[in-house]
């Protein structure tokens, strides 16, 4: 006997280190999955920020070069690459066609990246007077800026000259600098604040040191005494970076890089070293990582600039910055250099001039400055202190302010866009220019600025996701066939900007959603056709009333009750600076094949990988099968019993619990587990729900519905309470922290949850399947479009075939994820054998009444305190 006891226990240790061994391995798979997971999200949100950017710059405000456009597109195409890999590992290679679309639309990308033939070659210097908007590329945005206003404006700049792209690529392969550069970051941390600061110090340090190649050197001494023979000898000059990708589309690198002024002509050397050493600066780094912009991507030009010791200066706004609809000229003036206004470092005159013909100063604030930024006698700048007359008289009189309101309204013009000037008065009352780039007005506008001039304001906030104004009578949309029904001038309000409202895009006047990005699908596809949308407007689909008529002001962030003329007839097509140019030839041809959006319906028969167009396309694809993949796992990996946990709770269940990650509070010996130690946010979330209001019990049954139930039973006995299955009497949960995977039959229908619940919404995903029951079709039809009914209440997408329902949400933050659970969880208890009485509408109705009053306390509370309360295993 003992023997037989021995051979038993040696029997089981076996089966549970086997198990043990099983759980482990399914651990690790799950970890594995969950990673990619994560990574393919944040690609895809990187790859979708770059196509808005490419949106953005193809309204050509802001001049760029091929460079830009090559590395906008190398940048987005890496980030779809890397989507592509991610799904590869969550698919096991099931999607292999991919790869081939891809290297096809790259094919295809290709030509037109090809290098844009410049006259000027790979010239080491220019003069400004000999560049414009097409030189972008060899002197920077800041320079070709300068070179375009007075080519075809007739404005005063500096004169002065530009080290271009090719002078700093010769100054980095000198002496193998670029190569120590490049090392030095592929050794580094770049996770690390303390490396990176470092590494900061030790570049610009070895910039700092370096010799200038001997052509360089002979480029800038010419170039400088061409200048004091234009000038007069012995000038000094401001030296200014002016980066490629600096003040351009999509990117601010304001404030990041330095500028050096009244600097001698036996110093300019030392200047221009420290101008490209402050391409290493920490901000610039840091800002370079978080963008994704490669070093390599972004030259360092330099621009060279007669110094204008002036009278006084400042910086101007062609519009209100934080007021998009106030057209208002504002100027910032100081006495003396005008760095001390950009840096903030004294109190400035502020003057507003109204813009209406014909100009008025409409307010004046004077500061009381006590001093003066200056240029020092030899080199540099100094202070000095203004006397009792100057210290409180304005730095400009009233021609000088409207002489400057109407240049900022004269590159506002030029540009189709707001701008932000610098510039600089000289001691003959000259105007000159020393600076102008677009005015980051969204960036910084708190609300729409209609006022009692537009009308009753309906909503206010959210994001500009694609600009414009438009009206027309509001249209919800929630289902498919909502999309099918849009008419045209409509304005589509919805809780989600998902992709499958873009076939109403064609026929919409504008677009409002409370929740969504601008780097989002519908916010490109809104772009691109040039719909205006507003997005993250809260309470739009809750307060809007169908066919109600407003007015949609994306720019200035606003809902207006009816038609607001005065804003509509605001809306005029931006000019495009760029239009016309090769680069801009360039850039649309490429952009034609990254971010159109073609594939919207995932559940369409063309929803595979060979009808990728776009190499947005594949984004979405892989956005759609990631997350398909990832519940892949709660499906396909079985577990043993024995791996489980039981749950201890008063719900007459059984409920089975795996633990695939950090589910549990704390590691659990034995065969139970109690709620208390369950740390998963969305199993907590959906067992709020289930025990948050007690079951009733059957609902009461008439005759016809019980011979119902009796004939669905014989003729279907998987459904049969009475014929023992593995799912007869036990419910599944496997678990993490943020994911949840539940295979339950509750009485005679089974239904699956699958849900990632985390801080991140891009994560943010809830599937909900319900199919079967023990009544005929018709009542078990009519159940389903009963559950149907309520869970497109709430905001969630719902399919139904036959008797089988799939509902699905995504997207939300944490708190409207866990509302949502709770509410499956109410139904999967609730709706237990209801497909009895549907044929009943006194009945039906009752219980619809019950289940919004049920459903409505739970969302109100966040689940009863005792909702988590258990005490025996059953």
């Amino acid at each position: 006997m003992g023997r037989i006891r021995d051979r038993l226990r040696e029997l089981l240790s076996r089966r549970r280190r086997a198990s043990e061994a099983d759980v482990e391995e399914l651990r690790r798979a799950f970890r594995h999955r969950y990673q990619e997971f994560k990574l393919l999200l944040g690609a895809n949100s990187r790859a979708l920020a770059v196509m808005a950017e490419i949106d953005r710059a193809l309204a050509g405000t802001t001049p760029y070069g091929m460079t830009w456009v090559r590395a906008q597109c190398t940048r987005s195409a890496t980030h779809v690459f890397q989507i592509a890999k991610h799904l590869d590992e969550l698919a096991s290679g099931r999607y292999g066609e991919l790869d081939e679309r891809f290297r096809d639309i790259q094919g295809q990308i290709e030509p037109f990246l090809q290098e844009v033939a410049s006259e000027h070659g790979g010239d080491l210097a220019l003069r400004l007077g000999a560049v414009d908007k097409g030189q972008a590329d060899q002197v920077g945005g800041k320079m070709a800026n300068l070179g375009e206003i007075h080519r075809h404006l007739g404005l005063a700049v500096p004169a002065g000259f530009a080290i271009t792209a090719a002078g700093y690529r010769l100054f980095m392969e000198h002496s193998d600098l670029a190569s120590e550069i490049d090392r030095r970051i592929q050794a580094a941390d770049a996770e690390s604040l303390d490396e990176l600061v470092g590494l900061s110090s030790s570049i610009r340090r070895l910039i700092l040191d370096a010799e200038l190649p001997p052509s360089l050197k002979r480029t800038l001494s010419d170039q400088y005494h061409l200048l004091e023979e234009q000038e007069g000898e012995g000038i000094t000059l401001a030296v200014r970076s002016s980066a490629l990708g600096e003040d351009m589309a999509g990117t601010s690198f304001a404030g990041q890089y330095r500028s050096e002024l009244n600097v001698s002509g036996d110093d300019l050397e030392r200047a221009y070293r420290g101008v490209v050493a402050s391409k290493y600066g920490l901000p610039a780094m840091t800002y370079r990582l978080s963008r994704g912009i490669r070093d390599e991507d972004v030259a360092m030009c330099v621009g060279f600039l007669r110094m204008i010791d002036a009278r006084a200066g400042g910086v101007l706004y062609s519009r209100n910055p934080v007021d998009i609809r106030d057209d208002s000229v504002l100027i910032n003036s100081a006495w003396g250099l005008s760095n001390v206004v950009v840096d903030g470092r004294t109190p400035v005159d502020h003057f507003v001039v109204s813009r209406a013909e014909p100009l008025r100063i409409a307010s004046r604030e004077i500061a009381d400055q006590e001093r003066k930024s200056v240029c020092a006698p030899d080199e540099g700048l100094e202070y000095v202190e203004l006397d009792g007359e100057d210290r409180h008289r304005p730095s400009l009189d009233d021609e000088r302010i409207l002489e400057l309101a109407r240049v900022a309204i004269r590159l506002e013009e030029h540009y189709g866009a707001p701008q932000d000037v610098e510039w600089a008065l000289g001691a003959d009352g000259s105007i000159t220019i020393l600076q102008c780039r677009p005015l980051q007005q969204e960036e910084v506008a708190e609300r729409g600025a209609g006022g009692a001039a537009c009308g009753p304001t309906l909503l206010e906030g959210g994001v500009t996701a694609a600009r414009g104004v438009a009206a027309g009578p509001v249209c919800p949309v929630a289902r498919e066939v909502d999309v099918l029904r849009f008419p045209e001038g409509g304005v589509l309000v919805a809780l989600q900007a998902l992709p499958r409202w873009a076939p109403a895009l064609c026929r919409a006047a504008a677009v409002v959603c409370e929740q969504g990005t601008v780097t989002c699908h519908l916010a490109n596809v809104a772009r691109e056709l040039g719909v205006p949308a507003l997005f993250g407007v809260e309470g739009a689909a809750r307060e809007l009333a169908a066919e109600q008529v407003i007015t949609v002001d994306a720019d200035g962030r606003s809902l207006y009750e009816g038609r607001i003329e005065a804003l509509l007839e605001l809306v005029h097509p931006a000019r495009n600076l760029m239009e016309g140019s090769p680069v801009h030839a360039a850039l649309e041809g490429a952009a034609r094949l990254i971010v159109p959006l073609t594939l919207i319906d995932p559940d369409a028969a063309e929803f595979r990988p060979e009808s990728c167009q776009t190499l947005h396309d594949i984004t979405r694809f892989c956005h759609e099968k990631a997350v398909q993949e990832m519940f892949r796992f709660g499906r396909d990996h079985h577990f043993p019993e024995r791996s489980s946990k039981q749950l201890f709770c008063e719900v007459p269940m059984q409920w089975w619990v795996l633990n695939l990650d950090d589910g549990f509070q704390e590691e659990v010996e034995g065969k139970y587990v109690r709620i208390e130690n369950i740390s998963s946010i969305p199993m907590l979330a959906l067992w709020e729900g289930i025990t948050a209001v007690p079951w009733e019990g059957p609902p009461p049954i008439d005759g016809k519905g019980f011979m119902s139930v009796m004939f669905g039973a014989t003729a279907n006995t998987a459904l049969s309470t009475g014929v023992r299955s593995r799912y007869s009497d036990r419910n599944y949960f496997m678990i993490s922290r943020n994911f949840l995977s539940l295979s339950s039959r509750l009485g005679a229908h089974f239904s699956i949850v699958e849900t990632i619940v985390s801080e991140r919404l891009a994560e943010n995903y809830i599937s909900f399947q319900f199919k079967g029951g023990a009544a005929d079709l018709t009542r078990r039809l009519l159940r389903v479009e009963f559950v149907r009914e309520i869970l497109e209440e709430y905001g969630f997408l719902v399919k139904v075939n036959r008797d089988n329902l799939i509902a699905r949400m995504e997207g939300f933050d944490e708190e409207h994820m866990k509302g949502r659970l709770r509410i499956l969880g109410y139904l999967a208890i609730h709706t237990r054998q209801i497909d009895m009485i549907m044929a009943n509408e006194a009945l039906v109705d009752r219980y619809r009444a019950k289940f919004h009053g049920d459903i409505g306390a739970l969302l109100a509370e966040g689940g009863p305190p005792d909702a988590a309360a258990g005490l025996t295993p059953r």
